[in-house]
């Protein structure tokens, strides 16, 4: 298994379009840095395909949809259940969408994890595609094969691996995003450069303007990067058994935080690296230099650094979570900006680096 850049295309307007091929025993998927949804056309054949999108990006962007039926959902965390997956086997099923039916996931993170397990499910599973909307969606929930759904209270219990064909990243599609939402998207890209490429947190100072003012060149700059990063880590590691487990510095405390107080998730993983730097710190791992250079560069994006809620509650909320195993948890430190090591450690002395690092 492995990822690479495949070539450097041309647009229609001329401008460059990078690819990358990430390839998993789940399929391989092609992700479309730069393409426009313009030429969306190019990829699908839309006598055979069905779109699932929410209110927001079907008011925005419906007339740029191929024509063809259109499957909306509501918005937000809470509708992704199987509830909600129901309801659009019903529309698939009154579409007589058969196993020639190509679904087309058009929107942000939830969208796309939502229509890839559609697709992964409905008769044993369909051919499916993404257009990341959002930021977040295409460094983040875009890449890497993994749907699902929220089940009983608890994140993306239920799901499977399953690459989509290709993923198209539109950065005139950003334009439209509220600011928090841009910023969300940052936490993800900072993240990618804490665990694998220092140069990238370089690049992210020297251009934050730029980069916070979505200029083409400058996005899709880091967007690319990340989605090398992760598709990278990906392909070496699908299931998560080892390396991609780094994927989740930040989310620990992260998800923690987002259960407890409902923030945003780029939000909540951009404290939860602070925390988890801190205590790299604490461990005898990182320079305190770096820590307070990476939450500075967090900070500088817009990003909060402090956390809302105290460590107890924080670990009382991680002890319900799906990746912990037993009395131990796997958390993801860093041992310098731009590498990240995974380690396992009991909750006792995760509470006890985190109070002698005085968070929360």
């Amino acid at each position: 298994m492995h990822s690479h850049a495949l070539s450097v295309g041309e647009k229609n307007d001329g401008e460059l379009m990078q690819k990358l091929l990430v390839e998993g025993a789940s399929g391989s998927s092609r992700i479309l840095v730069g393409e426009s949804i313009e030429n969306l056309k190019n990829y699908i054949d839309p006598r055979r395909t069905v779109i699932i999108t929410d209110g927001t990006v079907s008011r925005l962007y419906r007339q740029q949809f191929p024509v063809g039926p259109i499957v909306s959902i509501g918005l937000g965390e809470r509708i992704k259940t199987l509830e909600t997956v129901t309801t659009i086997f019903s529309r698939l099923v009154d579409l007589e969408a058969d196993r020639s039916t190509f679904i087309l996931g058009v929107g942000g993170g939830i969208v796309c994890d939502i229509a890839g397990f559609v697709a992964s499910t409905y008769m044993r599973g369909e051919r499916f595609g993404f257009v990341a909307t959002t930021l977040l969606a295409q460094v983040d929930a875009s890449v890497g094969g993994k749907n699902g759904v929220n089940f009983g209270g608890y994140k993306n219990m239920v799901g499977v691996f399953n690459q989509p064909e290709f993923v198209i990243c539109d950065m005139a599609l950003l334009k439209t995003l509220p600011v928090r939402e841009i910023l969300c998207g940052f936490a993800e890209i900072i993240k990618h450069g804490a665990i694998a490429d220092g140069p990238m947190l370089d690049f992210l100072e020297n251009h934050r303007d730029a980069a916070l003012d979505l200029e083409s060149s400058i996005v899709e700059h880091v967007v690319y990067r990340s989605v090398e990063i992760k598709a990278g880590v990906v392909t070496r590691d699908e299931r998560e058994h080892g390396e991609r487990r780094k994927l989740n510095f930040g989310h620990t405390f992260g998800h923690a935080i987002e259960k407890l107080t409902g923030i945003p998730h780029g939000e909540a993983v951009g404290i939860g690296m602070v925390l988890a730097a801190n205590l790299s710190v604490e461990k005898g791992m990182l320079a305190r230099n770096d820590a307070n250079r990476l939450e500075k560069i967090i900070h500088g994006f817009g990003l909060p650094v402090h956390s809302p809620v105290d460590v107890s509650s924080m670990l009382a909320a991680m002890r319900k979570d799906k990746k912990r195993e037993g009395d131990r948890i796997h958390f993801v430190f860093l041992d310098a900006l731009g590498s990240a090591r995974v380690e396992e450690i009991e909750f006792e002395e995760l509470y006890r680096l985190a109070k002698a690092a005085r968070i929360g």
